[in-house]
C-alpha cells in the first residue's frame, strides 16, 4: 500500500462519518471530501495528528457548479512539511449558506476566505473581517461566478474633467457586430480600402 493510501485510510478511520470520500488521482494527489459542518474539526485533526501534520494552509478557493443544488465546492489545499506531501480537502455548500471560518485553525485563512467571498460570494461564518479584498469597494457581484457577465456591471475610470475617479455603467459599443468565433484566424468578410489596393498591386492593375 502506498503512503497516500495509508494516509487516506488513517484519515477515514480517525474521522469516520465526517469523511464523505477519499480519492487518489493518477497524478498521485490525495483528495478528501468532508461534511461541510465538520470542516473546523477535520482541519484541526489534519493539522495536529502526528501522522498528518498538515501545518501549512496553501490556499482556499471555490468551484462554481450553477446547476447543482449545492452550488459551490470549497477547496482547501494543505501542505505537510513533516510528511512531505499535500492534500486537498473539499466540501459542498449551497448558494447563500455559510461555511465555518477556519481562521482559528490557520491564521492564513483570513485573506483566503475573503478572496473566496469576493470572487464567489461564499460566506464564512465567524470570520473576523469578511469584506472584499481584490475588487473595489463599490463593486457589484462576484466575478468568478459562471453567471457573472464578462463585461461586468460597472466600469471605473479617472475623469480629467471632474478630477476624480468615477463609476459608470458598462457601455458596450459593439452590441450589433457579428463575431465569428469558429475561425479566429479568418479575416473580415467585408473589403476595406487597403485590401483593394493590395489586390490591385498584386495583379499588376495598380498604378505604377
Amino acid at each position: 500500500m502506498s503512503m497516500l493510501s495509508e494516509l487516506a485510510s488513517h484519515i477515514e478511520d480517525a474521522l469516520g462519518h465526517d469523511v464523505v470520500s477519499t480519492d487518489i488521482s493518477s497524478h498521485g494527489e490525495l483528495t478528501v471530501k468532508v461534511v461541510g459542518e465538520q470542516i473546523v474539526k477535520v482541519l484541526t485533526f489534519l493539522r495536529d495528528d502526528k501522522e498528518c501534520r498538515f501545518t501549512q494552509l496553501i490556499d482556499i478557493t471555490a468551484v462554481d457548479y450553477p446547476a447543482r443544488r449545492e452550488r459551490f465546492e470549497v477547496v482547501y489545499h494543505l501542505l505537510s512539511m513533516t510528511q512531505n506531501c499535500r492534500i486537498r480537502v473539499k466540501l459542498d455548500v449551497a448558494d447563500g449558506d455559510a461555511v465555518q471560518s477556519v481562521e482559528d485553525v490557520y491564521k492564513a485563512a483570513n485573506w483566503f476566505e475573503r478572496e473566496a467571498w469576493d470572487m464567489y460570494g461564499v460566506m464564512f461564518a465567524g470570520h473576523s473581517d469578511l469584506r472584499r479584498i481584490l475588487t473595489d469597494y463599490g463593486f457589484s457581484g462576484h466575478p468568478l461566478r459562471k453567471d457573472f457577465p464578462l463585461s461586468g456591471h460597472v466600469e471605473v475610470r479617472y475623469s480629467p474633467e471632474e478630477g476624480r475617479v468615477v463609476y459608470e455603467p458598462v457601455e458596450l459599443r459593439q452590441d450589433f457586430r457579428s463575431f465569428d468565433f469558429e475561425s479566429p484566424w479568418e479575416g473580415a468578410k467585408y473589403a476595406v480600402a487597403q485590401d483593394e489596393e493590395a489586390e490591385a498591386a498584386a495583379d499588376g492593375s495598380g498604378e505604377a
